[in-house]
């Protein structure tokens, strides 16, 4: 008789194998966390549109018109906007990620398969609102007529999108198998997320920030980093590299820690979870 023992990969690996076998299964979790996520909505997929228009108007308002925050010499709601398609991936994917192991305790005692496809999956959702989002964003360009190299602005959208996607991904991997073991982490992401918004250069430019140390210290968050560089694509103001290297080196930091940690704790997931 033939046994078979089902395993996960080493701890310290990556499970890019595995990852590939299961791919049709991190499908199926992609398509279903879109369609639960704006099934029963008046709205529908109008939401991923709705959500950062309002936080546009809202920040042009209080903080370009009222208290007059420089906006690197283009309009301010296309300044805020730029911002905002970095942070909505960071935050909605963030607290996505980090609760998607809890939420799918039901199907991890069942059986196994690799536990990454899960908060990965989540993270996916987020991107899908994100092109939805870039197609506004496109029209606002057009709208305000700001003349971009498009070869400029694809290349810094693409690095500023990779880097903000290997931080959230990162950190929401660390942060879902810490929600396992200490469910405060479940209270606290929220608030942690509202504090980043206000210490990432979302509503405000790196530039009012003169202290060269502060600014570098700015750069540990990835954001920084992927948003300065999306918007010197778009302005005059050239893009610090020091702080955009920095932020893609705490980004890929930022992944292959939360990585392993998750690949070290995904042992014990179905006897705690």
């Amino acid at each position: 008789m033939v046994e078979y023992e089902i395993k996960p990969v080493a701890k310290l690996g990556f499970g890019v194998d595995e990852l590939w076998r299961y791919r049709e299964l991190f499908y199926f979790y992609t398509w279903r966390d879109i369609k639960v996520r704006y099934k029963q909505t008046f709205f529908g997929f109008a939401w991923a549109v709705m959500q950062p228009i309002l936080m546009m108007v809202l920040f042009t308002f209080f903080f370009g018109k009222k208290l007059g925050v420089p906006s690197d010499s283009i309009p301010y709601p296309i300044f805020v906007f730029t911002g905002l398609l970095m942070w909505n991936i960071f935050s909605s994917g963030l607290t996505s990620a980090s609760n998607s192991i809890i939420n799918n305790a039901h199907i991890i005692k069942k059986i196994y398969f690799p536990r990454l496809i899960i908060p990965l999956s989540s993270v996916m959702v987020t991107l899908f609102d994100f092109l939805m989002a870039l197609t506004i964003y496109l029209v606002l360009l057009f709208y305000y007529g700001i003349n971009v190299n498009v070869f400029e602005v694809t290349g810094a959208l693409i690095l500023a999108l990779l880097i903000t996607a290997l931080t959230t991904f990162g950190l929401g991997t660390f942060l879902a198998a810490l929600n396992i073991k200490y469910r405060d982490f479940k209270y606290v992401i929220p608030y942690t997320i509202q504090v980043l918004l206000f210490v990432s250069p979302v509503i405000y430019p790196v530039s009012i920030v003169t202290s060269a140390w502060a600014k570098y210290l700015l750069a540990i968050n990835p954001l920084s980093g992927a948003i300065t560089l999306l918007r010197s694509a778009i302005s005059d103001v050239p893009p610090d590299w020091n702080m955009v290297i920095i932020s893609a080196c705490c980004a890929i930091v930022y992944f292959i820690g939360g990585v392993l940690y998750f690949k070290s704790s995904e042992t014990y997931f179905a006897d705690i979870v």
